[in-house]
């Protein structure tokens, strides 16, 4: 076997210490749900981190040791450091892959690589929301078919503030009306970047089964495949050049 894809899932991990809803929807955590899905899986090699270890559970070492990062987070974004943040976006930009969930279209890593606020609209009105695939074909749909359809989730409508992506995975319809782009690849540098959109805190979305494979598929897909960390760097002519003639 190849060797394993190593991720790291993030997560605040705020919600769960502060709201019993949260803590009896999600008891090992957010990142705990979405490590325990990914742990069984024979190729990949999981660890967690969490806002309040020591440079939030992201340091250098860490971060070495990572082929792909995911991120969870919604009322601490303030709260992380900016040296890490700068750190996270050097290995993305590097090879890194990284996978943003959820209200994490407002962490400053995903602001930083985007070069955009990450605003929306929302609204929390227990809605009824169809994922439409677009691009079956696709590895982060690999095993999903037409649409993935949750009974209840928070309501995420543009305009989203993001560049265009380079694909378009999932487009989704909520009950209310609003439509939303809720799947979206980029690259960046040499790091691979997927934003999805299912995963509030008081709803059972990343317990899902197809979710949870989004989630993984997208982990293999931006696995990290490179690592070369851009310099400006002067070099010399391959070829010997001729004198100008005046």
């Amino acid at each position: 076997m190849a060797d394993k894809i190593r991720v790291t899932v993030w997560n605040e991990n705020v919600h769960e210490k502060t709201h019993e809803e949260v803590r009896k929807m999600y008891p090992l955590g957010i990142h705990g749900a979405i490590a325990q899905y990914l742990a069984k899986q024979p190729d990949l090699e999981v660890r967690t981190a969490t806002l309040d270890e020591p440079e939030h559970g992201l340091t250098e070492s860490v971060l070495v040791e990572t082929d792909v990062l995911t991120w969870w987070g919604h009322i601490a974004h303030g709260k992380v450091d900016d040296k890490v943040v700068a750190r996270v976006q050097k290995r993305v930009l590097a090879g890194m892959g990284l996978i943003v969930l959820h209200s994490g279209h407002l962490s400053k890593i995903f602001r930083a690589l985007m070069g955009t606020t990450g605003s929306l609209k929302w609204g929390a009105a227990d809605e009824k929301e169809r994922l439409w695939n677009l691009e079956p074909g696709h590895p982060i749909t690999a095993g999903i078919g037409a649409c993935i359809e949750l009974p209840y989730e928070e309501m995420y409508g543009e305009r989203f503030d993001i560049p265009t992506p380079d694909k378009l995975i999932f487009v989704s319809w909520f009950e209310g009306g609003a439509v939303f782009r809720s799947g979206c690849c980029w690259e960046r540098g040499h790091g691979r970047i997927f934003y999805f959109q299912p995963g509030h805190e008081t709803y059972p979305s990343l317990h899902n089964p197809e979710i949870l494979r989004v989630i993984t598929n997208a982990v293999r897909w931006a696995r990290q495949r490179i690592c070369i960390e851009s310099t400006c760097v002067e070099v010399k002519p391959l070829e010997k050049i001729s004198a100008k003639q005046m």
